[in-house]
Formats: C-alpha cells, structure tokens, sequence
C-alpha cells in the first residue's frame, strides 16, 4: 500500500469478520463520524505473538455523508497510516498503535493495538469514571494536543470529539480519528478536506462564522473545552439532539456552561465533589479554565501550552503527584458492567 506500512500486517476482509465475529452488533463499541468501531481478538499466532490479543478495529464507511466527496476511496486509510508510523509520532502514548489495515473494496480499516474499555463519548455521562479519572484523562489528552501543536510543522486535529478518544482498562485517552488532521507530513488543509463536515457539538463557533476558512489551534483549545466542560458536568453531547429543535441548544454543553455559569463558580457536578480527591480550588479552576477555551473569539482562549500548565498545578496533581488513573480502591464503579452504549 505504502512504504511507511510495510511493517503493517495487511488484513483482508475475511481476517477482519473473523476477528470481530462478522462485526457483530455485541462486539460495536459505536459510532465515529465516518464508520464504526469494533472490539475485536487476534488469534494465537496470527500476527506472530504467542498468545490471543485484544484489539480495535475502526471501519469507514463509504456511504457516509461525510466521505461521500472523497475522489480517493483509500485517502484516510493512506493519511492515517502515514501519520501514525511516522517517527516523530510513533509511540506517542495518548495515540493509537496500529497492527495493520485493510484497503479492500469491500471493507476500509486499520486494527489499532488497543485493548478498548470504551470510547470517552459514552462513559462522560455515566459514573464510571470518578474525579481523579477524569482530570487524568483531561490532562492526558492536553498534553497530546501540546505534543501536536508543538511539532516543527504544528498538527491541527480539527476534528476533537469525545467519541473519536478511546480509554483503556488503565483509562488512559488514546486519540483514533484523523480525518481532519492537517500539519506536518501530512501538508495543508485541501479543498478537499475542507468538503468534508466537521463534528457537531465540538465544532469551533468562529470557524463555522469564517465560513470554515479559519485553521488554527485554536480551533482544538475550543473543542477540547468542550471535552472538559462535558466531563466535569458528566454532561454527554448526543447527536440526534440536533435534529429535535425543541431541546434548544442546552444539548450542547458548551451553550448549556455559558447560561448556567456565574463567575468564580463551579460546573463540576454535584456526585463528583464527594469524590475522593476533590476539593473546591480545583473545581473552581478547572470550570474557570473551561469556560475560557470555548470563548467565541480565540484571541479570548488560552494557548494549549497554558491550559497543560493550569491543569498541572491543580491542588489533586501537587498533592499526589502522578493520580495515577487506574487506583483500584476507586476505580471503575460497576467494573463488571460493560459501559458503552450510545
């Protein structure tokens, strides 16, 4: 397919239904923009380990609206290979390994190295993660995104959507969608990329006011914000409440934060301030710091930089150092529980 994959183990579509039991509904995790995602167990020796591996495997779809524009039917699969083999990326903890792909006309997918828990989209309202869990994988993920803004050539995601991160059984975030991602190897947004819809709900306002014609990293400070207003107010974005008008736009977490805020107060939600780990300086902060990165105006929103910096010194991070994310005396509330669904 390509020189940066000829390490990559080539999956035909017969290799893939078999791992996932011929995609079966039991083995979706959900939805992403442009296809689904599977739970999915290599066998003994398949890819040359000596024991069965857990895995996730990302499906596009070609008759998804948002892909329908796309002249080049193996594009993303090519970008994303490219992107997550390159040196400079490779290894980067908070993004996902790949073991291989499939580029057959019957079915487009890469297999990521990914035991999966489940994907950020549907554990941010429920409460399976508590306090700690929560500013851990806030903090993570900052700090991917500061990794890509920082590169020579800074990396835009432009696509941040909690349904696009995955945690693992130690509920650490691992990036999995690049359909948007521009930067570095991969080059400057095309007229191309730019026909194709950016997620609902974690869109950046001033982006969609230019007329889509504003790239920044400002753009990822918005939605990551998003992100981090959602998992403090365990408040989940759902799709098809775009499609109901009578709900408003209280859907969106970020239209919901700015009418229930009030300043120096806190969105954190009631059952997570009885947490462990949780005292009110950090509530007040992390709101505070939420409620800057969605600002309609970028100039008005901090750097990536700044926001790893605040999350840094919240008062959980210098009491405990590392809190560490997969503590057991408070971990994974119901654990024998699958938690997804959408």
């Amino acid at each position: 397919m390509m020189d940066c994959a000829a390490k990559l183990k080539e999956f035909t579509a017969e290799d893939l239904k078999a791992c996932t039991n011929g995609f079966h509904q039991n083995n979706l995790i959900g939805a992403t923009q442009f296809g689904k995602l599977y739970r999915g167990q290599i066998k003994l020796g398949f890819i040359g380990t000596d024991q069965a591996r857990a895995v996730t495997v990302k499906i596009w779809d070609e008759k998804s609206r948002c892909i329908t524009s796309i002249h080049d039917e193996f594009l993303m699969v090519k970008e994303e290979v490219q992107f997550l083999t390159h040196p400079s990326i490779n290894g980067h903890p908070n993004l996902v390994k790949l073991i291989g792909y499939c580029c057959e006309k019957e079915v487009k997918a890469v297999v990521y190295d990914l035991n999966p828990w489940d994907t950020l989209h549907n554990l941010t309202g429920k409460d399976y993660l508590n306090w700690v869990q929560r500013l851990n994988v806030v903090l993570q993920f900052a700090r991917l995104l500061e990794f890509l803004h920082n590169q020579d050539k800074p990396y835009l995601v432009l696509n941040v959507n909690a349904s696009h991160i995955m945690l693992d059984w130690d509920c650490r975030p691992k990036l999995f969608d690049f359909g948007h991602i521009t930067g570095g190897i991969i080059g400057e947004m095309t007229t191309l990329k730019k026909q194709i819809p950016i997620s609902i709900g974690f869109v950046d306002p001033f982006f969609t006011a230019k007329g889509g014609s504003f790239w920044h990293t400002s753009c990822d400070v918005f939605s990551f914000g998003v992100i981090l207003l959602g998992l403090i107010a365990k408040r989940g974005f759902e799709p098809e409440c775009v499609e109901k008008p009578h709900l408003g736009l209280d859907c969106l977490v970020q239209y919901w934060a700015k009418k229930e805020y009030k300043p120096n107060g806190s969105l954190v939600h009631r059952s997570l301030q009885e947490d462990w780990g949780y005292v009110d300086e950090d509530g007040l902060a992390i709101t505070e710091l939420g409620m800057r990165c969605v600002e309609f105006f970028p100039r008005n929103r901090p750097t990536i930089k700044k926001a790893v910096e605040l999350l840094e010194g919240l008062l959980v991070f210098q009491r405990f150092g590392d809190a560490r994310p997969n503590k057991r005396e408070k971990t994974f509330h119901g654990i024998g529980n699958h938690a997804g669904g959408t």
